[in-house]
């Protein structure tokens, strides 16, 4: 998102000479305070690397000696402290070369925290991971309004392993503290201060006062409770870890994510005893290092990292025009204005563009922009019933309904009126480009840009290029994706595209075996089970049975491999007005009944392999067809695009890992099928 805190330029940052033998770290003296700031050579990003640390040991030896009167540290980075640790670093260490590394690191802040002189840490935008584990080592926590402190660790299948566990379950209500430790969630700027993380939140134009304070030991402090005492005894400690593993187990179970249990069972055992803890963290982070789950969660962390290079450079792009207010077309837009582009949203009627911007002020709500932040961003989402914003914009984007005559009317009425150089996108997600260009003004600047519902949590989208596409178009949309903080995957025209195509056979087995008389309930706790973030027949409901009629539809001709056919009862809904959750009665009726949310505890495996092969069948299918680049490009976009089991790496990885997946859809094609028979490229898989 862009933030305010991209705007911060903390005082005299850039000017402040690099420190004595450090590249990522500078020394400023500031009256009787010595300053250092975080700057991460060759990088717009601080991280804690083993570089930043080593250089970090060597200042502090430097600053005790010269014993100034407080220590302050500062990232020289606009948009953060610092977002974690390097995971480059650490990834490929293991056991005693991973406990090695982290006694190190665990020794510099030591080092730090027993400095004989008040060590205050001043935190801006970003400060995750590594970065608060290093402010936690500090006496002091200044925040800078718009600060999120926060440890993501669990999503990589780890917990905080330098200090981190120790340090906040000490500082803070350790209930709390094991909260957004085993969530992952952040604690934005207000929450963190009255939890007692930061004890003091301040514009940056008083940071040099808050500082003062804590330097002369004037600033008050509030931390721990009774609450927080009398959970570090061993009882209370013991019945909270019985309940957070019973909540653990429903949104994580233990048999697939590790890391939540391995620190609940930390903190149970070693929870009042600091010195005690601090080891154990160590070698239970070096234990989870080594696991699938985590191995596969950092791919998933160097497979975002692959889709997001593939978006840079200038978009050129500072007014965007969408037509079509409904809920893609208003998501979208409210989406890029947040993202700080200009942003004209055109319908045809006038209630859907009010129900926009309602529903814009709610994402910004949702998404803790400030007062002024908010204001700004709804200040570039504008309501243009004419379409006066067609002339006027860099890119338009098509999010009209999945009617062919319609977009081709549409784009008919853009020609002569799109100003010289302007891109159109469609956001069809059951459309080929093909049967569109023709009508596009401009076959050269016309291409895909699909993105996922709901805009403002899906972080994908498909940047689709058809034969005609020139690659400075295409370059310019994957930038532009990039440039509104989403991840761009570069893929060519085809039936679903990718992401759809790969997920069309999840959704159309299931109904397949609705059909057969399985239950919707054991459907879909089957596929929780496996790790997808919802089961088929919820996930159908939640896009709508409409809409997953016309993909399958899309998908009906063109296909080596054919998806399965659609049941006559699922038109008749669809024809009944039963379209799923937005009409309150789809697959489930949602005024009686309730999608289950926890996965089998005995998963049919069958039922699993008929959802979940296919969909690897269709990834294969898309790699030997060039659809995506690489196979990176098709486990990311799947991970990203739907939610794909994170933990298992991929739809492409899992099929590497699982090994006799060819010969199980032989077995299913003999019972179910030609739609399950194994695609021609599995030789080609390593």
């Amino acid at each position: 998102m862009t933030d305010v805190l991209d705007k911060i330029t903390p005082d005299e940052t850039t000017d402040a000479p690099t420190a004595p033998d450090a590249r990522n770290w500078r020394k400023e003296a500031k009256g009787d305070l010595t300053v250092l700031w975080l700057d991460c050579a060759d990088t717009g990003t601080n991280v804690i690397s083993e570089a930043v640390l080593r250089e970090l040991d060597n200042l502090l030896d430097h600053v005790k000696a010269a014993q100034p009167k407080a220590l302050v540290i500062r990232s020289a980075k606009p948009g953060g402290f610092a977002a974690g640790a390097d995971i480059d670093g650490f990834a490929g260490l293991r056991d005693e070369e991973a406990i090695q590394m982290l006694q190190q690191g665990h020794a510099v802040l030591d080092k730090l925290a027993g400095l004989p002189l008040p060590t205050i840490a001043v935190v801006h935008g970003a400060t995750l991971g590594g970065g608060f584990e290093l402010a936690l080592a500090c006496d002091y926590r200044i925040g800078i309004d718009g600060v999120k402190l926060g440890f993501p660790e669990i999503q990589l299948g780890l917990h905080p392993g330098l200090g981190g566990t120790f340090r906040l379950t000490s500082l803070i209500d350790p209930t709390e503290a094991m909260q957004m430790m085993l969530t992952g969630k952040s604690a934005h700027d207000r929450k963190a201060k009255k939890l007692g993380i930061l004890d003091a939140l301040v514009p940056e134009r008083h940071v040099e006062a808050a500082t003062d304070a804590a330097a002369s030991g004037k600033m008050t402090r509030e931390h721990g409770g009774f609450r927080a005492s009398a959970l570090r005894t061993g009882v209370a400690r013991n019945l909270a870890a019985t309940r957070m593993r019973s909540e653990s187990e429903k949104k994580a179970p233990r048999a697939h994510f590790p890391a939540p249990f391995a620190l609940i069972d930390l903190w149970e055992d070693h929870g009042d005893d600091a010195a005690d803890m601090q080891k154990a963290e160590i070698t239970s982070f070096a234990n989870l290092l080594g696991t699938p789950t985590a191995q596969n969660l950092i791919r998933v962390f160097f497979l975002r990292r692959t889709l997001k290079s593939a978006g840079k450079g200038e978009d050129g792009i500072a007014h965007v025009h969408v037509i079509g207010a409904g809920a893609m077309g208003a998501e979208i837009a409210a989406w890029s204005a947040m993202q700080g582009k200009r942003v004209t949203l055109e319908d045809v009627k006038l209630d859907p563009l009010g129900s926009a911007i309602k529903s814009a002020a709610r994402i910004y709500d949702r998404k803790h922009l400030s007062g002024i932040e908010k204001r700004d961003a709804l200040d570039r989402l504008m309501p243009d019933p004419e379409g006066l914003g067609r002339s006027r914009a860099d890119l338009v984007i098509e999010a009209a309904p999945e009617k062919l005559d319609l977009k081709e009317k549409i784009y008919a009425s853009l020609v002569d009126v799109m100003k010289p150089g302007a891109i159109l996108a469609t956001n069809t997600s059951s459309l080929k480009l093909s049967n569109l260009v023709d009508a596009a003004p401009d076959p050269v600047r016309f291409a895909g840009l699909h993105f996922f519902n709901p805009v403002s949590q899906m972080p994908l989208v498909e940047v689709v290029s058809h034969d005609m596409a020139s690659a400075d178009t295409l370059d310019r949309l994957a930038a532009f994706t990039t440039g509104i903080d989403r991840l761009p995957a570069r893929v060519k025209d085809y039936p679903g595209f990718l992401v759809n195509r790969i997920l069309a056979p999840y959704l159309m087995e299931a109904m397949v075996m609705l059909d057969e008389g399985y239950s919707k309930e054991d459907i879909d706790r089957a596929a929780l089970a496996f790790g997808m973030p919802m089961g088929p027949v919820t996930l159908a409901d939640q896009v709508g049975l409409d809409i997953c009629l016309e993909v399958a539809n899309s998908m009906q001709e063109g296909l080596e491999t054919p998806v399965a056919d659609t049941p006559a009862w699922l038109r008749e809904k669809v024809e009944k007005g039963e379209t799923g959750k937005k009409a309150g009665k789809g697959l489930y009726d949602y005024n009686s009944e309730e999608a289950p949310e926890t996965p089998a505890d005995d998963p049919d495996q069958q039922i699993i392999d008929r959802l979940i092969l296919p969909m690897c069948n269709a990834a294969v299918e898309c790699l030997r067809k060039g659809v995506a680049p690489d196979a990176d490009t098709i486990d990311g976009a799947v991970i990203f695009g739907t939610g794909w089991a994170p933990f298992r790496g991929g739809p492409l990885h899992y099929a590497k890992t699982r090994r006799d997946v060819p010969r199980v859809l032989e077995q299913l094609a003999d019972r179910h099928g030609p739609r399950f028979t194994p695609d021609p490229g599995w030789g080609d898989i390593a």
